[in-house]
């Protein structure tokens, strides 16, 4: 599917609403997918892809089937010089994975409150790489792409990993940075 978007023009846009038109299930992964390239970059990660992934989150937080964007996000995406770069520099890695990563443990993927888990953790991570914490956005960048893997191979057994490592790396650069606690009580505080 990465080299499937890297072939082209490289100054074209890869424009989110075509990518997800016959993903279904697996179109929360390829979202995620696409947002991960911006995550790499400090400063663009936060404007970008921490926004992108919450919102994911919170649609699979409510039990949404497929992913809802905004005109606006749906009419943009990445260049296709971004996803070549990014293909290059995962490719070896990305070979080796797809030989573990196959459809299984469909529960984990499928039951609302397995859904509404993985949101969660969307959503805080998201927040995470929106934060100026920093070296941290490698970190993120690589816990969401075990996420969109998980969701995009329906693989559930990758998804319980990515569980554990998102709660592990929310545990260590969320709680004992502080940063968590005040961006939620700020939004709290917005929101009533």
């Amino acid at each position: 599917m990465l080299a499937h978007f890297a072939e082209g023009d490289p100054a074209e846009t890869i424009h989110l609403d075509e990518v997800l038109a016959d993903l279904e299930e697996r179109a929360f992964g390829m979202v995620l997918f696409l947002s991960i390239p911006t995550a790499f970059i400090p400063g663009v990660a936060g404007v970008i892809s921490g926004p992108l992934v919450m919102l994911v989150g919170v649609q699979l937080l409510f039990g949404r089937n497929e992913p809802w964007l905004p005109a606006f996000i749906g009419r943009r995406g990445p260049h296709r010089l971004a996803m070549v770069k990014f293909r290059d520099k995962l490719d070896p890695w990305l070979a080796r994975l797809e030989r573990v990563v196959k459809p299984r443990a469909h529960l984990l993927l499928d039951h609302p409150v397995a859904s509404a888990f993985t949101g969660l953790n969307l959503i805080v991570l998201g927040l995470l790489l929106s934060l100026p914490i920093p070296f941290t956005n490698v970190v993120f960048a690589l816990l969401l792409l075990l996420f969109a893997l998980g969701l995009l191979e329906r693989d559930g057994r990758l998804l319980a990993v990515a569980w554990t490592a998102s709660v592990s790396a929310i545990a260590v650069f969320g709680v004992l940075s502080g940063s968590l606690a005040s961006a939620a009580k700020h939004w709290f505080d917005m929101a009533f």
